[in-house]
């Protein structure tokens, strides 16, 4: 496809993310596992916030936090997503297009009945360890509609990328699924992040189908999801994976990341940092530092290096939304 208006389009979560430092006593006495992401009802979403202390908020989903990376790393993106006609919905279109993320998705009207609920959002404490248990309203972001589907903008990509914890709501499952449809119609590259080991235990089968359909050109997962989707470890999970998808990327936390393509496989170990402060969002930076290498066509090596510096920059603080200039430490790593 010659000359698309953009280079990555991604549909996902319109989730604004409120952060907060909490103890290990604290995960306990709410019975929260360390390092786990659940979803949770409005109720519970009030009880928790209101415990949680001193917040920082910012706009997030994981879908979105790619965009934010790879647009700081010099693509041109836009985002599919649902917010609702409230506050947190005009901070969210503001975040984002602030950046440079196109956002023209409507908002939903927002009102006191259970179908018409506010913007989503997602609790995210952070132990001492930096690890980050997250805890999920999905609000109006659950109702994203297939009409939302813009065809002649998912044709005008480069890569569609798919968010695996917006598969599990029904109405927005279709709405990737259209989208899935008209990107495959277009030659446009399909890119899905399983996102989390609750999503592939939940959609596992249906992530499968899309593989074995040949609907997924790139796939992003860590290894515990990868172990999962396929019912073995990790290594003989990545290289069956491999068989079947075009491009395969495997992140290994404090192991760095694996990609294959074909027989081509590469390696990367992960970017040093002084200290870990927040791990949110380094899955989600990972794969746009590895976009920004793919849509320049670069090595699979390169766009590893990319990925790993994204992901090393963004748990160097708290919050998802990178804070140096990418670019210039991407340049100065392969310098």
């Amino acid at each position: 496809m010659a000359d698309p208006q953009y280079d990555v389009i991604a549909i996902g979560n319109a989730i604004v993310d409120v952060l907060a430092p909490v103890t290990h006593q604290f995960l306990k006495d709410e019975d929260l596992p360390a390092g786990s992401m659940r979803l949770i009802d409005a109720e519970r979403s009030v009880d928790l916030y209101a415990k949680m202390g001193p917040t920082k908020e910012i706009s997030g989903g994981a879908a979105a936090n790619t965009l934010t990376g790879a647009t700081m790393l010099g693509l041109k993106t836009a985002f599919i997503g649902q917010v609702a006609d409230d506050q947190l919905g005009e901070i969210y279109r503001h975040d984002l297009t602030s950046v440079g993320v196109d956002f023209d998705t409507p908002a939903r009207p927002y009102g006191e009945s259970d179908d018409q609920p506010p913007t989503g959002r997602c609790l995210i404490l952070v132990d001492p360890d930096g690890e980050r248990t997250m805890n999920t309203s999905l609000g109006a972001s659950q109702f994203l509609p297939a009409a939302a589907i813009d065809d002649d903008l998912i044709r005008s990509t480069r890569v569609l990328f798919l968010e695996g914890y917006l598969w599990d709501p029904a109405e927005p499952r279709e709405a990737m699924k259209r989208a899935i449809q008209v990107a495959r119609d277009a030659g446009v590259k399909i890119a899905f992040a399983t996102c989390a080991d609750f999503c592939v235990h939940m959609h596992g089968a249906d992530f499968r189908a899309l593989i074995n359909d040949g609907l997924i050109d790139i796939l992003f997962v860590n290894e515990e999801e990868a172990g999962i989707l396929e019912g073995s470890d990790p290594d003989t999970a990545f290289e069956s994976l491999a068989n079947d998808v075009p491009l395969v990327v495997m992140t290994r936390g404090g192991d760095g990341a694996l990609a294959a393509r074909g027989d081509e496989r590469a390696k990367v170990s992960p970017e040093p940092v002084d200290k870990v402060q927040d791990l949110t969002g380094a899955g989600d930076l990972f794969a746009a530092g590895f976009l920004s290498g793919y849509c320049r066509d670069a090595s699979l090596e390169e766009s590893l290096i990319r990925g790993a510096v994204a992901a090393g920059e963004v748990i160097s603080h708290w919050g998802a939304r990178p804070e140096a200039d990418l670019q210039a430490l991407v340049a100065k790593r392969l310098g």
